[in-house]
């Protein structure tokens, strides 16, 4: 009778503990998770704030360099949808 009545008190008490580790694991794999998102999103920013990335990026709104003579070719995405 009072070793039932010791093991129903200690049945609450051992559940949170599961249940506690088990969100842990939980927040240790968001962690991770988060913190490879963030190394991609740094290789990101810093190739893109570097001075090739900036002339990509400059190229893309159509800017050129002094000398040099932009051309507008359209339909090359009709193109590239058909091959």
């Amino acid at each position: 009778m009072v070793l039932g009545a010791v093991g129903f008190l200690y049945v609450r008490p051992i559940d949170s503990y599961l249940e506690t580790r088990s969100q842990l694991d939980e927040r240790r794999a968001e962690v991770a998770t988060l913190r490879a998102e963030r190394a991609r999103l740094s290789t990101r920013l810093e190739r893109e704030t570097s001075v090739d990335g900036l002339a990509r990026q400059a190229r893309r709104i159509g800017y050129v360099r002094p000398g040099e003579h932009l051309f507008i070719v359209e339909g090359t995405a009709a193109w590239t949808k058909q091959h």
